[in-house]
């Protein structure tokens, strides 16, 4: 390739990477608790693994669940992530879920606040929302 024609493509993916436009998917990844103060009542390292999960007693501290790039996991669901559309400040994920009794499906509209803070919102029931917070444990 000729440096002229390297460098106009060195540049136009600049240009397109960088424009304000361009949006990045939220990083969902992680443990998310519902009060940052009780991120270490809700999960725990456990096993030779040293795999996160959840404390015996974590819904007494409000919860939370542990997000993975392909699943989200609560105490007692486990849920793979079937579709996911990122939209500026909000997130639309549909999920299947398995409880120890059926498997089913789930939507979560979630609003990223900031890096370490998302709402998940009920559409459909005025003000019902509820915060969660990243755990850095």
């Amino acid at each position: 390739m000729k440096p002229v024609r390297k460098l106009r493509a060195i540049v136009a993916t600049g240009v397109i990477f960088g424009l304000p436009g361009y949006a990045q998917a939220f990083d969902l990844t992680g443990a998310w608790a519902t009060s940052a103060e009780q991120c270490r009542k809700v999960f725990a390292h456990k096993g030779r693994a040293n795999q996160l999960t959840f404390t015996n007693f974590s819904g007494v501290y409000g919860g939370g669940f542990i997000a993975e790039p392909d699943r989200l996991r609560s105490k007692f669901e486990n849920c793979k992530i079937k579709s996911r559309k990122d939209d500026g400040q909000t997130i639309n994920i549909i999920v299947g879920c398995a409880s120890g009794i059926m498997v089913s499906n789930v939507q979560f509209f979630l609003k990223a606040v900031d890096d370490d803070t998302i709402t998940r919102q009920f559409p459909g029931i005025e003000g019902m929302e509820v915060n969660y917070h990243r755990c850095k444990i």
